[in-house]
């Protein structure tokens, strides 16, 4: 039995965020229904996006929404609070959010009171002082710039089948990708598989007109999977004819060219910046401890350490790893690690209402897989290495298995079959990231300045 009342308080919709208040409202559903237990899910978006599928998603073999869970609907019995918490006073237990009614309503952030707090903002990207990025580079953390990046580049596509001049047709046919994680490897090997596929549909265009390029500043790519497997990607990834670059940074994009710290230039008007995370901002504006990368210092239970009824986990958190048998050794902010942590961060709180000893979490790193595109990949998993079909089957069927509710399994495992017996889609909606533009034009508006002299496409 819950002692009293709690309010409780899950800041973040993502991984930790929404596993966490499923776990919460499956364990406490006999509180809830008495009232004694109220659940708030604050989120920026109304649904938790399974990252490892975005890179298909942009590819072209999943829909994106597929890729997306609806919270509304998995967590029907907390309630779910679209904006975002702005600061935290933890001393007051109160949290400021802002909403999207807030600017309309004129009264600022509300004031949220609660007697639990859980923070899972997650992370943003990562991004460096270098001139012209902000202006022309494109992220990759985000269903909608997935997407977004699949209609530029097939848009890219079209601007060099239909130019005259050839310094547009090369630029156009250059994509370069910052960043030799997961996300930017992953993301490059799908895109460069669709983009080949696609130019078979253009007169003009062949695979070895594109240049496909990837930057990295350290000697190696994808860490997690295995100095081995490493080497093996960046030989596989140059067999494609990919360029791939160690130990080398993006100096500057600015006027539509990547300059490399090696001395490359390469007109391009496509750059995907993928170097990195860091801590949502909203850690700062909170006062709680944190370490010097910004991330909230964790007790192995997952309390926010030196303080009482605040938790934290996943990119958000700094968890000791107690199984790495090393002082200081801190779990890796990775999706593996955040869904067990939100199992056992839920779990503590309900013993913590109960007046029960807490868990400790201990979770050993299993290993990792990646896509490289279809029917390619590398897997370094219980120590065993795979590479090409095999490590390509076994990336999907993990990830199969790990996206939310079987709902979600059962429509990404149609659409895999389906886009094996029917031909890639190959469209560009541009015009999706600027829906009213088509009426604007038609109603005697000006034309979008937003991108510039494009007011329907997506570049």
């Amino acid at each position: 039995m819950v002692k009293e009342r709690a309010r409780i308080l899950v800041v973040g919709g993502g991984y930790v965020g929404m596993y966490t208040a499923l776990r919460l409202q499956r364990r406490l559903k006999r509180e809830l229904h008495r009232g004694e237990v109220e659940i708030t899910v604050v989120t920026p978006d109304p649904y938790m996006t399974y990252q490892p599928f975005l890179p298909e998603a942009a590819a072209g073999a999943i829909s994106p929404r597929h890729v997306v869970v609806p919270l509304r609907r998995v967590l029907d019995r907390c309630r779910i609070l679209i904006g975002e918490v702005t600061a935290v006073d933890h001393a007051k237990r109160a949290a400021t959010v802002t909403t999207l009614a807030t600017e309309e309503e004129g009264t600022g952030g509300q004031r949220l009171s609660y007697d639990q707090l859980v923070l899972a903002p997650g992370s943003v990207s990562r991004t460096l002082p270098v001139p012209g990025l902000a202006d022309h580079g494109i992220g990759f953390k985000t269903v909608e710039e997935a997407i977004g990046l699949r209609n530029h580049v097939i848009e890219q596509m079209d601007i060099a089948s239909s130019t005259r001049d050839p310094a547009i047709r090369d630029a156009a046919l250059t994509f370069v990708f910052v960043g030799g994680g997961f996300a930017g490897v992953e993301a490059l090997g799908e895109l460069e598989n669709m983009a080949r596929y696609a130019a078979r549909y253009y007169h003009n265009v062949q695979p070895e007109d594109m240049k496909w390029i990837l930057v990295e500043a350290s000697d190696r790519i994808l860490p997690e999977v295995g100095e081995e497997m490493g080497r093996y990607t960046v030989t596989e990834l140059r067999r494609r004819n990919i360029d791939v670059r160690l130990r080398t940074r993006l100096e500057s994009c600015a006027d539509r060219v990547a300059v490399l710290s090696d001395g490359a230039r390469f007109p391009t008007r496509t750059v995907v910046w993928t170097a990195g995370v860091k801590p949502h901002p909203v850690l700062a504006a909170t006062d709680l401890p944190r370490n010097d990368r910004g991330r909230l210092t964790c007790t192995p239970e997952l309390s926010v350490d030196g303080t009482t009824h605040a938790w934290a986990a996943g990119d958000a958190a700094a968890v000791p790893d107690v199984t790495a048998g090393e002082q200081g050794r801190e779990c890796a902010p990775n999706a593996q690690h955040a869904v067990r942590q939100a199992k056992v961060l839920a779990d503590n709180i309900v013993h913590s209402l109960r007046g029960e000893p807490l868990e400790r979490y201990e979770h050993a790193y299993v290993g990792s897989v990646a896509s490289l595109g279809l029917h390619k990949g590398v897997a370094h998993v219980y120590g065993r290495k795979l590479k090409g079909y095999p490590a390509w089957f076994m990336h999907r069927a993990y990830h199969l298995s790990r996206v939310p509710t079987f709902n979600r399994k059962a429509r990404v495992l149609a659409e895999w079959a389906l886009s094996g017996l029917f031909k890639r889609e190959i469209v560009s909606l541009g015009s999706l990231e600027h829906p009213r533009a088509e009426f604007e034009l038609a109603a005697g508006g000006k034309p979008s300045l937003d991108p510039p002299h494009n007011p329907k496409g997506s570049s």
